[in-house]
């Protein structure tokens, strides 16, 4: 058996652990004291920066050019989570009464997305080949599936504490 083939992985599963104590720890008790809106715009600033998953289409940015069934999928559905990121915001800040349906939409077609690509990643290149991007893999990605999670404990908060 390879070890390397381990290290993609293990690093994801660290980091999640990781982000995950982070979360438990000091962002969510802070975050139930606030109103359900306010709390979720910054866990969803993070994600209108997914864009930068069409870097999985740039050739350079990998060690390889990375196989098309894993790749476009990857950068289009981050981008798809991006500009539904940014419209959920917008509901939010605007006061829509749209605003929460934006917002579960967003993140169950985010976490979908996300959960597509870790394990088609896993699956046709797990072993780290991604060169540059294999940060973001090991770091970022972690750090958006925990926020996803922290969304749907916010959008499952009581109604009483809703928008």
């Amino acid at each position: 058996m390879n070890l390397t083939n381990l290290f993609l992985p293990l690093s994801i599963g660290l980091s999640i652990v990781t982000y995950a104590l982070i979360a438990k720890w000091y962002i969510m008790p802070s975050l139930r004291k606030i109103p359900r809106a306010n709390a979720l715009i910054p866990l969803m600033l993070l994600h209108t920066i997914r864009h930068i998953g069409t870097a999985f289409l740039l050739p350079g940015v990998t060690a390889v050019t990375l196989d098309l069934r894993f790749a476009n999928p990857a950068a289009y559905g981050d981008l798809l989570a991006a500009v539904l990121a940014f419209i959920a915001i917008a509901g939010l800040r605007l006061k829509w009464s749209m605003a929460i349906p934006l917002v579960w939409i967003f993140n169950l077609v985010g976490t979908i997305d996300l959960f597509h690509a870790v394990f088609q990643g896993l699956w046709f290149h797990g072993n780290g080949d991604m060169g540059a991007m294999y940060i973001l893999v090991a770091l970022v990605v972690p750090a958006i599936l925990v926020t996803h999670f922290m969304v749907f404990v916010l959008l499952l908060k009581p109604k009483r504490q809703a928008v």
